[in-house]
């Protein structure tokens, strides 16, 4: 069949276009998004562009949480800690101001494995060795590194995180000389006690029931989501409060939890702030 010179010139802008077709594991890095960026600061739910495109617009720092999966008692959810993570690093960053927040790491050390020690005597708790923890720190920061961020900010929602995490950023500090990238270790985020001394100032005081629970966790997890503190269970039980401490009304309980994620993001972006500065 002869073609025309019209339908001839068709065919190869046709199959031109066809050839242009981007490569789907090799996008143009310099691609304009064709969307509306969608409001979030969890790198997680954003695509590449939208990070790309916060970072050129100054986003230059991302917040790195640490949780875990451990034994919490009868009444929460093993992940307790990167559920309160999803409320505090969000209020931290917003609060810092140019920051991003990284997944939540799930996974730290819990206790040895085999044979089990601490949280991992009890089923459903996951454990990382202290050089799988310190390993998986190292290849998070050093990905946001050459991804162009200035700023890492290791945060430890629990006590068996924070020798790594600090481990981990004097390594890095002391090897990342060029000044391109420094981490920042903010153990204050985890300072318990001035949260107690603070929370007993407001009236909340406790008695120990010897759970590995209390007032202020609940409250902060609630917020999240009630099921993480399986409310109505305990509802239909009647054991719907921790250490003394009546988690009804629910809706004192989540003015609570917002007082407690704000007060904890207050004395964080304090740290960070001092941290930056040197």
């Amino acid at each position: 069949m002869r073609l025309t010179i019209p339908a001839l010139a068709f065919v190869l802008v046709a199959a031109a276009v066809q050839d242009k077709k981007p490569d789907p594991m090799t996008p143009d890095p310099n691609g304009p998004n064709p969307i509306a960026a969608h409001p979030t600061l969890f790198i997680e739910e954003m695509t590449w562009m939208e990070v790309r495109d916060a970072l050129k617009a100054g986003k230059d720092t991302v917040l790195v949480g640490t949780g875990g999966v451990e034994q919490n008692g009868p009444y929460l959810a093993t992940g307790k800690h990167n559920v309160i993570l999803r409320a505090t690093t969000q209020a931290i960053a917003r609060k810092l101001g140019n920051t991003l927040i990284a997944p939540i790491i799930a996974f730290v050390p819990e206790g040895e494995i085999d044979p089990p020690t601490d949280h991992m005597k009890y089923p459903g708790t996951i454990s990382l060795t202290e050089a799988t923890y310190r390993a998986l720190l190292t290849d998070i920061c050093a990905s946001f590194r050459t991804h162009g961020f200035k700023h890492v900010i290791l945060i430890g929602d629990s006590g068996g995180n924070q020798a790594g995490m600090k481990k981990v950023a004097a390594d890095l500090n002391a090897r990342w000389i060029d000044g391109k990238t420094r981490v920042h270790c903010i153990p204050e985020y985890y300072e318990d006690e001035s949260l107690d001394k603070w929370l007993e100032d407001q009236g909340i005081r406790e008695t120990d029931e010897g759970f590995h629970d209390a007032f202020e966790i609940e409250a902060q997890m609630f917020i999240v989501d009630p099921t993480t503190i399986r409310m109505k269970e305990r509802i239909a039980a009647g054991k719907f409060k921790i250490n003394g401490v009546d988690l009804e009304p629910v809706e004192k309980t989540a003015e609570w939890g917002r007082k407690i994620v704000n007060y904890r993001a207050e004395q964080t972006v304090a740290a960070i702030r001092k941290s930056l500065a040197r």
